[in-house]
Order: C-alpha cells, then structure tokens, then sequence
C-alpha cells in the first residue's frame, strides 16, 4: 500500500496520461473523397450540422430518425456535387462501412438531388434520442428503400471510390 504522500505524487502524475487518453465515448466517422484525402468528423461535429427529420417505417413500427444527409457530409471532405457529377464521376460509388465489416454502396447521383428527390441520412438520433449502442452512434437511413439492407448500423467509414 502506498504512503499518503506517494499517492499524491502518483495520482498527479498519472492524471496527464489520463486526460490524454482517448475518450471511450468520443466518436468519430471518416470521410474520404475520391483522391484519397480523409476528415474525420466527431460526434459533435455532426450535430453541429443541419439535421433533416424523416419518419419511416422500421421493421414494421413507424420511427422518426433525425440525420445529416450523406451528400453533406461528403461535401465536408470535398466531394462536389451538381453539375460537376457527369462523366467518369457517374461511375464513382460511395462505400460505407459499420464498425462490424458490414459494407454497402451507393451510385454517387443517388446522393445528388439533382437526380434523386430524397435524402440519404447519416442518422445519429431516433425519436429525439440518441442511437442506441446497436444502431449507432451513427446509422443510413434510406427513405422509401423497401429492403433496408442498406440501412447500414454503426457506420464508422464513408468512401467515395472512382470506378477504374
């Protein structure tokens, strides 16, 4: 058992380490764009930004998922969008990935309201709440999408990937 005074002293030295420490509760998603280049956006960050409400029916219960629309988030990496998605770009895809290795993609125009009329939503609340540790902290929400085998759980990754 440590003296008094050496648990001061190793306390006041452990503490920096600690603080260090990543917090357990910080999360995180990547964003990268079609060169490679990378931004990591916290939990906060995502919040700050403006958030869409859609109500659909998840495994037969009507739910409220409140998000940011995949396309914003991109643009935060430098994804463009508009009139500069023609070309090659038509072939790019956007992959993302849950923290378990599931995986899916999206045609890059399916993000561009110019040529879909819904948003495609990174949700990090339902019904006013947080996502749940089995959900979240971040979900794709696909409105109108019957199968929900894109409604990828626990996203940690969103690519933009050119086809070669």
């Amino acid at each position: 058992m440590l003296s008094k005074p050496h648990s001061v002293i190793l306390a006041a030295l452990l503490a920096p380490a600690c603080l260090a420490l990543p917090n357990a509760n910080a999360q995180e998603i990547a964003v990268q764009n079609e060169s490679g280049a990378m931004v990591r956006l916290t939990a906060s960050d995502i919040a700050a930004l403006p958030h869409q409400a859609v109500s659909v029916d998840d495994h037969g219960q009507k739910v409220k998922f409140e998000g940011v629309p995949l396309k914003t988030l991109l643009e935060k990496a430098g994804v463009t969008f508009g009139e500069s998605l023609r070309g090659k770009r038509m072939a790019a895809y956007l992959l993302v990935e849950a923290a378990d290795g599931y995986r899916v993609v999206f045609a890059l125009p399916e993000l561009d309201p110019g040529f879909m009329d819904k948003d495609i939503l990174l949700a990090d609340k339902t019904d006013g709440h947080p996502l749940d540790s089995k959900q979240g902290p971040f979900r794709i929400i696909v409105p109108g999408e019957t199968r929900m085998a894109r409604w990828v759980r626990r996203v940690t990754a969103l690519k933009v990937v050119p086809v070669q």
